[in-house]
């Protein structure tokens, strides 16, 4: 792995230099685009709006455009804007991570110590992993800040991005049915079928069968066999019966499990 960011973890008078690393990786098949009349590839190019002529990519700066025209901003005005969160992962308080919703949840990084910081790293670590908190921070990558928590994860320090507050949506555009304060028949028949449904999580368990189902219908293609597309389940219609079809599914889990 190579690391996309250098710095230190800020903690209290404790400065602990760390690299960046990406935390995942893509499970889907990398597909590439080509043109349908001969199968030739796609290729993007950058080039400048006036001329139309393609320009090198160490050319090419960034700007903001304001009433006179664009300002050009160099590596060195990102650094000055704040040097300090360029650098720095500083730990701002610590949280229940209950408390956060995990649609703030954005992006996750494995964080590795430089070898003088190991003891320091590991304090770290295991206060987090022994108080149940998690550290909230931000900091600086590719000239945007963002906003994260530190929590343990096995023997590594994560640092997981999330949104801020003004990033998430207002939901009430949304047409919602209201949310029932009442219980009914159908409700107590739901939380059966949710505790029925209920066992405990297992990461492993899931996979991803879309990219393998895809990988397979590529090679069957290849042999020039025919593919079929299967037929999809009916959903629930406004006249349905509710209870009819809750108790139906309670009566389905009940015979898969027999």
């Amino acid at each position: 792995m190579h690391s996309i960011w250098t710095g230190t973890i800020s903690f209290g008078l404790i400065n602990i230099p760390v690299k960046l690393f990406p935390a995942v990786q893509e499970s889907s098949l990398d597909l590439d685009m080509l043109d349908s009349k001969d199968h030739s590839n796609i290729k993007f190019k950058r080039v400048n709006e006036s001329t139309g002529k393609e320009v090198a990519y160490e050319n090419i700066v960034k700007g903001y455009k304001l009433e006179k025209g664009y300002v050009i901003l160099e590596e060195e005005d990102f650094e000055a804007a704040d040097a300090v969160k360029t650098k720095t992962i500083e730990i701002i308080n610590f949280v229940n991570e209950q408390e956060i919703d995990s649609l703030y949840y954005e992006q996750p990084y494995y964080l590795e110590p430089e070898k003088s910081a190991m003891k320091a790293y590991a304090l770290l670590r295991d206060a987090l992993q022994l108080s149940g908190k998690v550290g909230v921070t931000s900091f600086v990558l590719k000239n945007k800040e963002g906003l994260a928590i530190l929590k343990p994860y096995k023997n590594v320090i994560v640092l997981n991005r999330i949104r801020f507050s003004q990033e998430l949506r207002d939901p009430s555009e949304l047409k919602l049915p209201p949310v029932s304060k009442t219980k009914s028949k159908e409700m107590d028949m739901a939380n059966k079928l949710v505790n029925q449904l209920t066992e405990k999580f297992n990461i492993a368990k899931y996979k991803d069968t879309y990219t393998s189902k895809l990988l397979k219908i590529i090679k069957e293609k290849s042999k020039g066999k025919k593919i079929s597309i299967p037929k999809t389940k009916t959903v629930q219609k406004q006249g349905d019966n509710l209870m009819d079809m809750l108790k139906a599914s309670l009566s389905s889990k009940k015979s898969k499990a027999a």
